[in-house]
């Protein structure tokens, strides 16, 4: 039976799940993932060039596949042979295991920007949807095409084109030319996303209430005193 201190000197090998996780999505086979685990462990416990016979044994597997198996990881670009000298000014060699993870980081931002793609149309669509909803009636061909020049043309965000659409509706102004003013308006303000369109209609709600008091304020004024002259005899002149 395994002894705890057995179990202990043995060590462990701690591996990333993004390994365990994406190794057969970045192309590597079971058998070239596990010679690529036995060069892990080894470079874990400070073997940076470990002898292939002894992963071979490990392997069960005769030396001439655990060479193969090495010439197949460096030649598709998971493993890298570097040269570099030691703290005794030797040169030696040693095993790169990075290329391995920065395939999986490539797959990783690839389905990363495959998700946001798809998101992305599914906002578009929803953006489409909502006009037609708030219009009560399908788009026209040339306001599909103008919402189209919105979003590639002019580079306006959808949550933006959705504001302006909001804003539009507000005023019952359901016209795509309404639409593009609102647009065109925010874009000479640099306004892009919708905390800057609530700042901005803070800003006029704030100052139309201003002139609302400043003309309520000089409706209530009192006349100003002015006094009467008797030109021909000032003596009668009277406040």
């Amino acid at each position: 039976m395994l002894s705890i201190e057995e179990y202990l000197q043995a060590g462990e090998t701690v591996v990333s799940n993004l390994i365990i996780e994406n190794y057969r999505k970045i192309g590597l086979s079971d058998e070239e993932f596990l010679f690529w685990l036995q060069l892990y462990r080894s470079q874990s416990k400070g073997d940076l060039f470990p002898d292939l016979l002894s992963i071979s044994g490990i392997m069960d597997k005769p030396k001439e596949r655990i060479y193969q198996l090495l010439n197949e990881l460096v030649s598709k670009g998971y493993i890298r042979i570097n040269t570099k000298q030691n703290e005794q000014g030797q040169m030696m060699d040693t095993y790169d295991l990075l290329p391995a993870f920065q395939k999986i980081a490539a797959v990783q931002q690839k389905q990363k920007s495959f998700t946001e793609q798809q998101t992305e149309e599914q906002i578009i669509n929803k953006l489409y949807r909502d006009f037609e909803k708030e219009f009560s009636r399908p788009l026209s061909p040339i306001e599909l095409e103008m919402i189209g020049q919105w979003l590639e043309t002019d580079g306006y965000k959808p949550e933006l084109i959705h504001l302006a659409l909001r804003e539009a509706v507000l005023n019952q102004a359901y016209s795509l030319k309404y639409i593009d003013r609102i647009l065109l308006a925010w874009e000479r303000k640099n306004i892009q996303t919708k905390e800057q369109v609530i700042e901005d209609q803070k800003k006029r709600k704030q100052a139309l209430q201003q002139k609302e008091i400043e003309a309520e304020t000089s409706t209530n004024e009192p006349l100003p005193k002015v006094t009467l002259h008797n030109w021909l005899n000032p003596e009668d002149s009277r406040d």
